[in-house]
């Protein structure tokens, strides 16, 4: 993917095994590469538009209804398994699957609310071996909404492959 190139849900289906309700992802693109030294080795930004009828609304604080924090976190995880599948990783119906390893630091700034549209920047920061180190963070409309670290490695899929 050149960094003009926006993945829309199709094609992001088509890299993850993530299907609805569980996929958090509108769109994706690559950010424009540096020259090595001056930055980390690959960036991807992906969108979310938190949908006013997601059904995690309708127990999660009902009358004043909160985006989990789990499902930011999800959203931002699952941008990093699309920047690993633009680094040559396969994930999906037939290859291995994105697995969490390890989340740290993960700080949350502000509630994210049923139509909000969530802003992702994920970077790689190293890979060794199956296990992808990477940052994330999060905003709306320009106000910071989390930033994490974690691990995200690749595992076999159930009945090989």
């Amino acid at each position: 993917m050149t960094p003009e190139t926006v993945l829309d849900r199709a094609a992001i289906e088509a890299r993850l095994p993530h299907r609805e309700p569980f996929l958090f992802l509108d769109r994706a693109w690559m950010e424009p590469s540096v020259p090595p030294g001056d930055a980390p080795s690959a960036t991807l930004s992906a969108e979310w538009r938190v949908p006013e009828s997601a059904d995690f609304f309708r127990g999660h604080y009902p009358g004043n209804p909160l985006t989990p924090g789990v499902i930011l976190c999800e959203h931002a995880l699952q941008a990093a398994a699309v920047l690993l599948c633009e680094r040559g990783a396969k994930f999906g119906a037939t290859h291995d699957v994105p697995v969490l390893a390890r989340i740290e630091k993960a700080k949350f700034r502000r509630v994210v609310r049923p139509g909000e549209t969530l802003t992702t920047r994920v970077v790689l920061v190293e890979s060794v071996g199956p296990a992808s180190f990477l940052e994330a963070k999060t905003s709306v409309g320009g106000e910071p909404v989390l930033e994490l670290r974690c691990v995200l490695s690749r595992a076999q899929r159930k009945g090989g492959a």
